[in-house]
């Protein structure tokens, strides 16, 4: 009914190449578009939708107990709120096999009186295939959570169930709203198209639950799928008598079907039954974690996971070429490395291939499709990066030889200096440690010569700042004084001198040492071959990314792990009983102290 809409989905369509796609803008309720020559509701195969949400004036332009299609057989919508409106109008647009997916507030799933009994129809009828719940705040103009309830007529007389998913807990914040992430959606698709059941987010629910006195049609989500976190219990007897709850350490299980025998390095046997104490030091937990045989080989697993899954796909990445096709690309690379990690310990495959993802949404896309387009030699190209005094910036396509301030989107310069010129990097590295050397000798004498009645306070200009003029003009006036605290001055104003000059020199060495490296690597730049620059791309850029990337999971698993066991380990690390007597000792401690000085207070 929205210009902005219509004509929202109109470029839509132009944009997705289906400019003949039919765009209808009218009310869809009291005029719909789609029907038959004999003026039935045209029914279609397939239908998705996210209709407006609790529209207040939906029966406007008609009267839906005298309904000209026949939509409301199964009840009519409160007048003041038109979801089950758009879900009906929606059911009665499909043909008897069709399928049909729409996006509604979760209200239509609980709420009761005219929707509890159209809802109760719907389900007795076996209309609805499954029930996806989505985390709050995903939709402009509404914070409330939604869910996209799945419609499917074929074989819905004999459907024995509703396949639910709480998604709620699956998103990432996105400036003031939330956004599902590539892999939300993906393990979203998959869990629903397989029927995968998963603790906590995922079960197929009888009718028969459904439809229990109990539940009455009820379908909210949580009431079925309860997603909340299991709360961290305190051991009162822990705190009160020490020891770890076994408890606590079982519910690690995880780490352990992993790591058998690291359990048995990390814990021991208390003298209470059910209860453990540490072996080793809190602060040793991270070492001895990391240095385990047991994570040594999970971490070699894991890597080798990448590795295989890196020699399978680099013929593919260098392969490319103009014309080639990067959204077929990237959902072969995303899929196999999706198999790759799927069976997988600890590591959540659909982390990993989040990781990709975002890869490549924020990098690798782009760097793709410059080389579908221009080919791999003409997308090494530079820019030049101009800074007026202003401090705006300006672009020029060709490289001026000898300024650093140089761009270059598929081959950024750090790659060319890693791979050709690190022993020039490591120089210029070396001469940078140097002048922060001075630098730091500089601070320090300023920190301690400074400030009200310091030496090298007369010296400042206007600004604060030492001036290497003031110190000459300070050190002629007390030349040839004999006095110990001219002397002094003298010396810290000659040292501090001296810095200033060898921090110049530094720094021109510097600059010098990067522009020599800037030319170079500019030359090197126009002597790329097309093999060279495939590795520096394929080798060096991407597959490196995303190989950090999985080393940050493994680092993950093992911050987990370790952050988890100190907090056991410090949670009942002083119980009552050791508290008592640490109170008691400090006590007669304090009492000898105080009687010494003559005084009795107890």
């Amino acid at each position: 009914m929205d210009n902005a809409t219509a004509a929202l989905a109109r470029m839509n369509m132009i944009l997705h190449d289906s400019p003949s796609a039919e765009i209808w803008k009218d009310n869809s309720l009291s005029e719909p578009h789609y029907k038959e020559k004999d003026g039935r509701l045209k029914v279609f195969d397939f239908v998705v939708a996210n209709p407006p949400f609790s529209n207040k004036a939906w029966t406007n332009g008609f009267n839906p107990e005298h309904d000209l299609y026949g939509r409301f057989a199964d009840g009519i919508p409160p007048k003041k709120n038109g979801d089950y409106a758009f879900l009906l109008h929606i059911l009665r647009s499909m043909k008897s096999t069709g399928k049909g997916a729409v996006i509604l507030p979760h209200g239509v799933l609980f709420r009761g009186n005219a929707e509890a009994d159209i809802r109760k129809n719907i389900i007795r009828k076996g209309y609805i295939k499954g029930i996806i719940g989505l985390p709050a705040n995903l939709f402009y103009g509404t914070g409330i959570p939604a869910c996209i309830i799945v419609l499917d007529k074929e074989n819905a007389a004999g459907r024995a169930g509703i396949f639910m998913i709480n998604a709620s807990k699956g998103f990432v914040k996105d400036g003031n709203k939330n956004r599902l992430r590539h892999q939300d959606i993906h393990k979203i698709v998959d869990v629903f198209t397989k029927q995968i059941e998963i603790p906590k987010y995922s079960r197929m629910v009888p009718l028969s639950e459904i439809g229990d006195p109990k539940n009455d049609y009820n379908s909210n989500i949580p009431r079925y799928i309860d997603n909340t976190e299991e709360e961290d219990l305190q051991d009162i007897s822990a705190h009160l008598l020490g020891g770890i709850p076994n408890r606590d350490i079982n519910n690690m299980s995880a780490y352990w079907k992993v790591f058998p025998t690291l359990r048995k390095q990390l814990f021991e046997p208390s003298d209470r039954e059910g209860y453990s104490r540490m072996k080793v030091d809190t602060e040793h937990v991270k070492a001895t974690i990391f240095a385990h045989p047991e994570f040594e080989a999970y971490n070699k697993t894991i890597t080798s996971l990448f590795s295989k899954w890196k020699k399978k796909n680099t013929p593919l990445l260098m392969g490319l070429k103009v014309g080639s096709h990067p959204k077929a690309l990237i959902e072969a690379l995303a899929e196999d490395l999706l198999a790759a990690f799927g069976e997988a310990s600890l590591v959540d495959n659909y982390d990993v291939y989040q990781h990709l993802m975002t890869y490549w949404t924020e990098t690798m896309q782009d760097d793709v499709y410059m080389i579908c387009i221009e080919g791999w030699l003409n997308a090494r190209r530079l820019r030049l990066v101009i800074e007026d005094e202003n401090k705006k910036t300006r672009e020029k396509p060709d490289l001026v030889i000898g300024r650093s301030k140089y761009k270059a989107d598929l081959i950024p310069p750090p790659l060319i200096v890693a791979r050709y010129f690190a022993d020039e990097q490591s120089a210029i590295d070396k001469l940078k440690a140097d002048a922060e050397t001075i630098s730091a000798r500089m601070d320090e004498l300023k920190e301690e010569h400074s400030g009200e009645d310091g030496l090298l306070e007369e010296v400042k200009d206007e600004k604060g700042n030492i001036s290497k003029g003031n110190i000459k003009t300070r050190l002629k006036e007390i030349e040839g004084d004999g006095d110990v605290e001219t002397q002094d001055l003298a010396s810290i104003l000659n040292e501090y001198l001296a810095l200033i000059e060898k921090e110049s020199e530094a720094d021109k060495k510097v600059k010098d040492a990067q522009k020599a490296l800037d030319e170079k690597v500019a030359v090197k730049y126009k002597q790329l071959s097309e093999a060279e620059v495939k590795t520096l791309v394929v080798d060096d850029k991407w597959l490196a990314t995303l190989a950090a990337t999985v080393q940050s999971e493994l680092d993950r698993i093992s911050q987990t792990l370790t952050a988890r066991i100190k907090e056991l380990a410090e949670r009942y690390a002083a119980p009552l009983q050791k508290q008592t007597q640490t109170v008691e000792e400090l006590t007669n401690k304090v009492e000898a102290h105080l009687k010494k000085m003559g005084f009795v207070w107890n």
